[in-house]
């Protein structure tokens, strides 16, 4: 006989790209410019793509000016996981662009911000797309964490209304 022996009473603290709360925000919708499944990820920052304000891709190494970040990729909770425990944006697939508001965002494993740490964009390598409290290399955008590490590797971020330049 086998069953689940593990249980909780609560939910865990964090979804990648979903609300932190009920505050004012505003969500564009986008399309996935990215050419692979699974490239793009809910909870990371996204850069204006080909064609600006229709589509957005993940940052890379080119994209340094802070002026191209689009915000965060939201997730709908339409996905579903695959059968590797995977849960993809597929090119093309509309998304929710969080402009300004407040997210579960993306952090790299090592990465363990605090309550109004700056946050900034990650443009290089394997962690592109995620937010870091650490500005060498990076993009800062306007935004700060709003507390500390969550369930996993996020970590709560406000977006400003503001164009980050």
């Amino acid at each position: 006989m086998s069953g689940q022996l593990s249980y909780t009473y609560h939910t865990p603290k964090g979804v990648a790209g979903s609300l932190v709360d009920i505050n004012a925000y505003s969500i564009d919708s986008r399309a996935n410019g990215e050419t692979r499944p699974g490239v793009m990820r809910f909870g990371m920052g996204a850069m204006i793509g080909e064609s600006p304000g229709v589509t957005v891709r993940v940052p890379d190494a080119s994209m340094t000016d802070a002026s191209l970040f689009e915000g965060i990729v939201m997730t709908g909770f339409t996905q579903q996981m695959t059968m590797h425990g995977d849960v993809n944006v597929y090119p093309a697939q509309t998304v929710g662009i969080l402009r300004w508001g407040r997210a579960w965002a993306l952090v790299p494993d090592d990465v363990f911000p605090e309550y109004n740490d700056p946050a900034y964009l990650i443009v290089d390598g394997d962690d592109a797309g995620k937010f870091t409290n650490e500005a060498a290399d990076n993009v800062a955008i306007k935004a700060t964490f709003i507390g500390g590490r969550g369930t996993g590797a996020v970590a709560p971020v406000a977006l400003y209304n503001q164009k980050s330049e």
